[in-house]
């Protein structure tokens, strides 16, 4: 049939056919797929930095709750300098079941366990031969982090030591990123004031934004590392390892070389009793920072406190990708060092 036996409405048909099918309607229909979803996640943030949940002051959970003094001489609402907005140094304790103290710190690293534990459950629930899904996630992150590992501290010791070294990496990853989802720090019992709402004590807060947490992170890793030290060397091979010369030396020299490296191995116990307060601090540290960032930044410019931080949260996500890389790296290179035997240290020279 030629064209002019077609109908008008059966050429206009055609020609949205090969409109929609054509691959420059795809591009287009792709980036604003991507747009759209960039506004959606634009929103989302700027509706948590907003969202708040706020008690009655005179109610007894308020009354107990309350850790803002009303100055003396002044009325209720009224106070004589502007209150300080910033998360605290500490975590707050938000319940007391049985004497047992529960900080809002502890909320979050519980609720990333088990989002860990049930998404590992599923994953490998019903395992194939051709992973797909979830079971192909999980398959490819961790044959990803074994390798990478072996790299670095060699097959032998990523065998014994991968258990610790891949699960500190993903949990430390996934606290870091769940303590960026916008309600994190916004949402608990507060109070209004002439500056406007003010959240006393927020029922959730970043797990690695609280010392205690990366504190047992690292004193775990400490017992771990004389573990696998003691096992690998031998208590003797220990104390070498710290106290003995190394190399080859006679005579006086050698007597020199004794008393050097005894001195050095005593300046080394002194290092390796500080290496739980340097992957503790630098843990917390920066992400602390990193969260009072996002809330300064919210309450930067007035009215746009959903615009401002967002370019700082994808600042955020390569921050803790990087915060859980330097942890695990820092504690797998301190294991390999007190680990590795003498004799196999001429081999790896020559890799």
């Amino acid at each position: 049939m030629s064209h002019t036996n077609l109908s008008i409405v059966e050429l206009l048909n055609l020609c949205l056919v090969r409109i929609v099918t054509s691959d420059a309607f795809k591009l287009i229909f792709n980036l604003k797929t991507k747009l759209m979803l960039l506004l959606v996640i634009s929103v989302f943030i700027g509706l948590s930095a907003e969202l708040s949940l706020a008690v009655d002051s005179d109610s007894p959970i308020a009354s107990r709750m309350s850790v803002t003094p009303r100055p003396e001489g002044k009325p209720a609402g009224e106070t004589s300098e502007p209150q300080e907005h910033g998360l605290s140094a500490k975590a707050v304790e938000i319940a007391r079941p049985f004497n047992f103290p529960i900080t809002n710190s502890m909320v979050v690293s519980w609720i990333v366990a088990l989002s860990l534990i049930i998404f590992a459950q599923v994953a490998t629930r019903n395992m194939k031969q051709v992973p797909a899904g979830a079971q192909n996630f999980v398959e490819w992150l961790v044959e990803g982090l074994y390798k990478f590992m072996v790299g670095i501290i060699g097959p032998h010791l990523a065998e014994r030591t991968f258990w610790f070294f891949a699960t500190i990496f993903i949990f430390i990853l996934s606290a870091n990123w769940i303590g960026l989802i916008p309600g994190v720090g916004t949402l608990g019992w507060g109070h209004q004031t002439s500056h406007g709402f003010r959240i006393d004590q927020p029922w959730f807060r970043g797990a690695n934004a609280d010392v205690n947490m990366t504190l047992a992170m690292a004193l775990v890793f400490f017992a771990c590392w004389l573990v696998w030290a003691i096992r690998e060397v031998g208590v003797v091979g220990f104390l070498r390892e710290l106290f003995a010369p190394k190399g080859e030396s006679e005579g006086l020299l050698k007597l020199l070389m004794v008393v050097v490296f005894f001195a050095a191995g005593c300046l080394e116990i002194v290092s390796i009793l500080f290496r739980p307060i340097s992957l503790t601090f630098r843990l917390y540290g920066n992400i602390f920072a990193g969260e009072n960032l996002l809330e300064a930044m919210a309450r930067l410019v007035p009215g746009f406190g959903w615009l401002v931080p967002i370019p700082f949260y994808f600042l955020e996500l390569l921050m803790g990708l990087v915060q859980a890389l330097v942890f695990m790296l820092l504690t797998a290179v301190f294991t390999m060092l007190i680990c590795q035997h003498e004799e196999a240290a001429p081999a790896a020279a020559h890799v």
